[in-house]
């Protein structure tokens, strides 16, 4: 009876953090998705069973940057026609683990459309990308460092001015000068004090040593959400980030998905 069990249990599917193995022409990888991010892993995991990726290319590569798949119009799309605006009818809510999971190497990540027309970085339903990047030195981390707090400050502030709109409209028909500076100063406090109590823009101990040694795309950190990551066959996604593109960063020659299956 104990041995059915032990037997039994370690054939169960971990559903907490499946394992998905791709089958391309450029050979095979494996990725491991995040528990933290349970829309994003119960709706890939679906679209696999599905079959859904099966014949899809990888219809955008930057060389140190990422590779991206997911298209279902480019199973039967011609050599020249444009890719990337193909998907499923849903879109998916933001699941941003941040800094516990970040755009290091191999990071798998949903494609999304940007701030202006998404301000609340809904992610595509079936396109993704997986993070190639480069590797960074602690003087180029310290200088994203900087320019993540400046983000932040105006950020922070802009939501500030937005809570004090009235007070600003008032003063201004007033042609309070003093009253507006005041404010401002009192705001730029506020903002302060919260960046010290949350230092957010700062890379952690982790980043810091991944992006250091294996590398990354630290600028997407928090802007998208990061469901999973590589955990065999890195050797081909330095393959497929190395291929020649063309137009719109397509690859020249097809690399396309030929299957993705559960493993566990």
């Amino acid at each position: 009876m104990i041995t059915c069990t032990l037997i039994f249990s370690s054939c169960e599917k971990n559903n907490m953090e499946p394992e998905i193995k791709f089958e391309t022409t450029e050979g095979t990888f494996v990725v491991k998705l995040y528990p933290e991010t349970p829309k994003h892993r119960d709706n890939f995991v679906k679209l696999v069973d599905a079959g859904f990726y099966n014949g899809v290319l990888f219809h955008r590569v930057i060389a140190d940057f990422m590779i991206q798949a997911g298209d279902p119009d480019s199973k039967t799309a011609t050599k020249t026609q444009a890719l990337g605006s193909g998907d499923v009818p849903y879109t998916i809510p933001a699941e941003i683990v941040y800094p516990k999971y970040y755009h290091k190497k191999g990071a798998l990540a949903a494609a999304r459309q940007g701030d202006q027309v998404n301000p609340e970085r809904v992610s595509s339903g079936a396109q993704f990308y997986v993070v190639q990047g480069h590797t960074f030195t602690d003087q180029q981390l310290d200088s994203l460092e900087a320019n993540n707090r400046k983000k932040l400050e105006a950020k922070l502030f802009a939501q500030l001015s937005e809570e004090k709109k009235d007070e600003v409209k008032k003063y201004r028909l007033e042609r309070n000068q003093a009253k507006l500076d005041e404010l401002r100063d009192s705001m730029i406090k506020v903002v302060q004090e919260k960046i010290k109590q949350n230092p957010a823009y700062k890379f952690t101990a982790s980043q810091r040593e991944d992006y250091k040694t294996n590398g990354g795309t630290p600028h997407l950190d928090g802007e998208y959400t990061v469901f999973g990551e590589v955990i065999k066959g890195f050797d081909v996604i330095n393959r497929i980030s190395k291929t020649e593109t063309g137009k719109f960063d397509r690859p020249t020659n097809n690399i396309r998905i030929i299957s993705a299956e559960r493993v566990n």
